[in-house]
């Protein structure tokens, strides 16, 4: 018999922790189906922990207790509120853009209410839920017509597969790219069906190359603007104006994906001038892709503008359907676009660039405000200071632009980076994860993105006991 066979039959059996005040208050919470599942998986653990080390039985309550630990974890949200202090404005893996206070409201009526999604008020009968945007983006951009699908790839793949299929696309060699989670153009070209044809070099493509594959076969010419990276020195490219005269001479599409999209010009927030979608629409491309999510500030979306013929094209592929817009995100891109009909305003208005255009004083005094209570949280193994940094955009935008920030720094008091890697797990620990990055041995929090200081502060009252300090 063994030693600890007697240990066990002391354990509780299930029904005599249900029988406690803590697990009949689970089941009003979570049923009785996921309580009775949680005290044997409890159990079951704590037959482990005695035969591993001959610990004594565990308590009724001490069982119901931790079934109902195990409830909370499953019953925590995985999409979660975190706090972006990284320093990457719009960070691809915490969800890009924040969305306005209009799109909010927007999308939460959508939620709730029935909508007018495709049916036409006026005449009583079907619509088309483009209409919604359409009009808008004609009058931000200056194009002819517009379409909107799930996201800047599937802009692409649809324009390809409508425009290029069973025929030849032209592509500098300059600009086949790839995105984040291994989006090659290369890849998305097969997809669609279409051929590619290399042109150029890595560093130098001439009006020439162009030229001289332009043929029968020819589905479109693409020029795609390298918004994640940059070749410098020796360099060529066609410019998309001219581009526009060569393409129209030859009577073929020219498609021009600008990737993130803009639809004002960010120098005037002290950031380096990107191709607006406006621009690109006037230097002569018959269509322009580009972003919703990005540096737009909208919800995730893939918008594709040019002229009504090419859009009405599109509009008429089997694929446009598996690649549209459900209602709420077509609520909350519809107030955003809204927001840019006054782009003065945009600063009060859009999320996205008032971060972009926040001033490092002004996060360098919410940094001063907020280190008194960084440094009490982490404790006296820690040593806590502010920090000047650099903010980075993110999402592709702009890949060599940074912004002057400020935020906290904190390096442990002992060697070795355990200590860091503990306490940056302990952030992450809290009812709404903190998120920062680590550079050399020290935990830094970029505070470009913390608006909501007091749910900051509040939040960190749980870390000591997070970290064990």
């Amino acid at each position: 018999m063994r030693k600890d066979a007697g240990n066990f039959r002391q354990i509780p059996s299930v029904d005599e922790v249900l029988k406690t005040a803590v697990a009949f208050a689970a089941v009003e919470q979570y049923g009785r189906a996921s309580v009775v599942r949680a005290v044997r998986a409890s159990i079951s653990s704590a037959r482990q922990k005695m035969r591993g080390n001959g610990a004594h039985p565990i308590t009724t309550d001490a069982i119901a207790g931790s079934a109902v630990l195990h409830l909370e974890r499953e019953a925590r949200p995985k999409v979660r509120a975190v706090f972006n202090l990284t320093g990457t404005v719009l960070h691809t893996n915490l969800g890009r853009a924040v969305l306005s206070e209009t799109a909010v409201a927007a999308a939460t009526t959508a939620m709730r209410e029935a909508l007018a999604l495709e049916f036409d008020l006026g005449e009583g009968k079907r619509g088309e839920r483009d209409e919604l945007v359409r009009d808008l983006l004609c009058g931000l951009t200056g194009a002819e017509s517009a379409t909107v699908v799930n996201n800047n790839a599937a802009a692409v793949l649809l324009v390809l597969n409508t425009l290029a299929k069973g025929k030849e696309a032209i592509v500098s060699r300059g600009e086949l790219i790839e995105i984040g989670g291994a989006f090659r153009m290369p890849e998305i070209m097969s997809r669609a069906g279409a051929k590619l044809v290399e042109i150029g070099t890595t560093n130098r493509t001439h009006e020439k190359d162009y030229k001289n594959e332009i043929s029968k076969k020819t589905g479109l010419i693409l020029k795609v603007h390298t918004s994640n990276y940059r070749i410098e020195g020796f360099t060529k490219e066609v410019k998309a104006d001219r581009l526009s005269e060569i393409a129209r001479k030859y009577n073929v599409p020219l498609v021009n994906d600008l990737g993130s999209g803009t639809l004002v010009d960010l120098s005037k927030y002290g950031l380096s001038h990107e191709p607006t979608v406006a621009e690109a629409v006037s230097e002569g491309a018959d269509l322009v892709t580009f972003s919703g999510d990005k540096l737009l500030g909208g919800p995730q979306a893939g918008f594709i503008v040019g002229t009504k013929e090419l859009i009405a094209k599109i509009n008429k592929n089997p694929m446009k359907r598996a690649l549209r817009l459900d209602k709420i995100r077509l609520a909350a891109l519809e107030a955003t676009l809204q927001l840019y009909r006054d782009p003065d305003r945009l600063v009060s208005t859009l999320p996205t660039v008032r971060l972009l255009a926040r001033k490092k004083a002004d996060i360098e005094a919410l940094a001063k405000r907020v280190l008194p209570s960084v440094s009490n949280a982490a404790g006296e193994g820690y040593e806590v200071s502010t920090v000047a940094c650099e903010s980075q955009i993110g999402s592709g935008s702009l890949p060599q632009e940074t912004i002057p920030s400020f935020g906290i720094l904190i390096r442990s008091k002992q060697r070795g980076g355990g200590a860091i890697a503990a306490l940056s797990s302990a952030f992450r620990a809290l009812p709404t994860p903190v998120v920062g990055r680590i550079e050399g041995q020290a935990l830094i929090f970029d505070l470009r993105c913390l608006e909501r200081e007091d749910a900051f502060v509040a939040n960190l009252a749980s870390l000591r006991v997070e970290i064990g300090a």
